[in-house]
């Protein structure tokens, strides 16, 4: 099998012998070597952080650094007491920000796990319904209104069909696909006979042959060059603030206790 580089401007049935499919889609044992060849249709996953690692990261915040050169300073002018209470709020705040941290990446998890989003193909000329993650490309898929694509996919035909590329875009307003072939090279989002993995269906219906599946898509691609921690939400800020704050107001009753 071999992909084009410039497949939105290959004639569909020379596409289909690229890709060695046919209208009918692809047999059972076809897809199952394009599965061991491919591998799955699934994203590459970040290495999973350790609990100690994920524990460790909550004292990179601004201000847990803060309350660090805090109760240094507070050591460093002997105020034994102070320290010791900054520490305290230091270590206290971060345990409680590892058990939320923690739980929510569980609960996440394993929602992920219960959770598996099927297409419907065609295999042998059959409609069948597979999950996201054996698609393999070649797959015949066949999309109406609220499918998300599973995979960069080619349309072969099409009627009323309309997608939301807002993910990849971030235009609201969906997008009328075809089958047209466009010959010019344009970028990804400006290919009208093309659709990407993580859209999804406004309206109408569509037959489509799937070219590219997990990272070599190009929410993939962009996924791939995504390596910077994501900035902290205002409800995350929020949160942070407001569970310092309480922390403090502890931490100075106990202060003031002490010096009584």
């Amino acid at each position: 099998m071999n992909i084009p580089e410039n497949y939105w401007e290959v004639e569909i049935k020379d596409l289909l012998q690229f890709l060695e499919t046919s209208p009918s889609g692809l047999s059972e044992g076809e897809a199952e070597n394009r599965l061991s060849e491919f591998g799955h249709n699934i994203l590459r996953k970040k290495k999973k952080q350790t609990k100690l690692s994920l524990f460790l990261n909550q004292f990179k915040s601004p201000i847990i650094l803060i309350l660090i050169f805090a109760s240094m300073v507070s050591a460093f002018v002997r105020d034994f007491t102070d320290t010791a209470i900054i520490l305290a709020i230091i270590i206290l705040s971060g345990f409680l920000s590892f058990i939320q941290e923690y739980g929510a990446t569980n609960a996440v998890e394993k929602l992920l796990q219960t959770v598996k989003t099927k297409a419907t193909l065609l295999r042998s000329g059959n409609k069948k319904e597979v999950f996201i993650d054996d698609i393999v490309p070649g797959d015949i898929a066949l999309l109406s209104a609220g499918d998300i694509i599973p995979a960069d996919s080619v349309i072969l035909e099409a009627k009323d069909f309309f997608v939301n590329e807002a993910i990849l875009t971030g235009e609201t307003f969906p997008v009328e696909k075809t089958s047209k072939i466009f010959s010019q090279r344009q970028s990804p989002t400006q290919r009208n006979n093309c659709v990407f993995m993580g859209t999804n269906v406004e309206n109408g219906v569509a037959t489509v042959v799937v070219i590219k599946t997990g990272s070599d898509t190009e929410i993939g691609k962009i996924a791939d060059r995504l390596t910077l921690k994501a900035p902290e939400t205002d409800f995350e800020r929020g949160v942070t603030v407001k569970r310092l704050a309480s922390i403090e107001n502890f931490g100075t009753k106990g202060i003031n206790f002490l010096k009584i």
